[in-house]
């Protein structure tokens, strides 16, 4: 359950990420040059370091959900007992664990 809530949050902050990279512009321009004068909706340098804070949000967002989701994930453990190999293992001697059966016809 909390895996599929995850995943739609990435999902959604992906998409957010992708258009707020979208909106700005390499050079220092973007969306704040179509705003016009810097009196405008709080001025350049605001928009700037709002779109700056937002990329870095969701993209936070993303990793700390992706954390949690692989540390949500079961872990595998190889020496599961429940598989024949390692009941075989278990049962032989101290030097032939892991070995396999050799005693083959004609030896």
């Amino acid at each position: 359950m909390i895996e599929t809530i995850l995943s739609v949050l990435i999902t959604l902050a992906s998409i957010l990420l992708i258009l707020v990279v979208f909106v700005q512009n390499p050079k220092g321009g973007g969306l704040s040059t179509d705003f016009g004068s810097s009196t405008q909706l709080g001025g350049v340098k605001q928009t700037n370091e709002f779109i700056d804070k937002l990329t870095w949000g969701l993209a936070a967002t993303i990793v700390a959900c992706s954390i949690v989701i692989t540390l949500q994930q079961p872990s595998t453990d190889n020496s599961n007992p429940k598989t024949p190999e390692a009941q075989e293992n278990s049962n032989a001697p101290a030097g032939q664990k892991g070995q396999q059966n050799q005693n083959t016809p004609g030896q």
